[in-house]
């Protein structure tokens, strides 16, 4: 990170530069520009520390990104300015960048698709602070090969969130899907299954709406499915809403636009367990240690089908 302050930074750095990621030459316009405020005795964090990271992190990150629709949520004056949640390709996408036409009601999108560190780069260079990724591919648009449970507290503390991951996990267990969690960057955490791609959003999404219940059932008293915040009466939502065609979730290594430049980190079932481990507990200064753990690679990469795990979860709901 910059130790400048944002007036210094802007003026003191050059208006453009060069980054090479993937045989190609990337340029970053103006690399000197404060995305984050220095916090708690840190210094700035500017567009070309975020580069930069985005840069270190793409090997641990592209395996997540690549063949997926993406939206991009950019800051292009920094925290401190207006965010834009964008869909459709930003102006000066690049012809040698992957892009999709993915259909909507009434018409199109074209999305950007993230295969390659260069793409990273010029993605991070238009102020793209948080990637938000499909959990389906551009070719099996309807037929998704992850489902995501959103796990939402009511207040920004960590404890009810692992309490219910590990409850969570218990019967995902009893279902015999392997599961991976991320840290979110914000308060919440998602538990990530990966599928074969073999069913569609909406048995995909029937299922996880009838884990939730299922689990919410098991700790009435924590954990609800009420998507009225005024019906949760302080408990913990079990979200699954993200389970739908077009719908996103915040894809790994994303950083979050939070005081200090959180970022949402795949962790292992062992780690939940550490009081240390909170949904912020990681950031670009430290995520790459987390990432060389490698903590997903005790999960098969090949999904599961969700037949087997139906039968058995209607068999728990006899």
């Amino acid at each position: 990170m910059s130790t400048r302050g944002a007036g210094s930074a802007d003026s003191a750095s050059p208006a453009e530069e060069s980054v090479r990621a993937s045989g190609r030459t990337v340029r970053v316009h103006r690399p000197g520009k404060v995305l984050f405020p220095a916090s708690d005795g840190g210094g700035d964090l500017t567009k070309a520390d975020l580069v930069g990271y985005y840069r270190r992190v793409a090997r641990y990150m592209l395996p997540e990104l690549r063949g997926r629709p993406l939206m991009l949520e950019r800051h292009p004056d920094g925290l401190d300015g207006p965010r834009f949640m964008q869909k459709n390709i930003p102006g000066n996408y690049p012809d040698w960048a992957r892009r999709a036409e993915m259909a909507k009601k009434g018409g199109t999108v074209t999305h950007p698709v993230c295969d390659d560190t260069a793409t990273l780069v010029h993605l991070a260079d238009q102020a793209t602070i948080t990637f938000h990724r499909w959990l389906s591919r551009v070719d099996r648009a309807d037929f998704p090969d992850r489902l995501v449970f959103d796990l939402d507290p009511a207040e920004d503390d960590f404890e009810p969130v692992r309490d219910a991951a590990l409850l969570l996990g218990e019967l995902l267990g009893e279902l015999s899907l392997p599961a991976t969690l991320m840290t979110t960057g914000s308060k919440g955490l998602h538990v990530i299954v990966r599928l074969d791609g073999a069913a569609g959003f909406d048995e995909v999404r029937g299922f996880a709406t009838d884990v939730a219940r299922v689990l919410a059932g098991r700790a009435p008293d924590r954990l609800t499915t009420e998507q009225r915040t005024d019906a949760r009466a302080g408990r913990l939502y079990l979200d699954v809403q993200r389970n739908a065609y077009a719908q996103t979730a915040v894809a790994p290594f994303s950083v979050r636009p939070g005081e200090g430049a959180p970022v949402a980190t795949p962790i292992s079932w062992d780690q939940l367990k550490d009081p240390a481990v909170t949904a912020r507990r990681w950031t670009v200064t430290n995520v790459l240690d987390q990432a060389r753990t490698r903590p997903w690679s005790g999960v098969p990469a090949r999904g599961r089908a969700l037949g087997p795990a139906r039968r058995r979860l209607d068999a728990l709901s006899a």
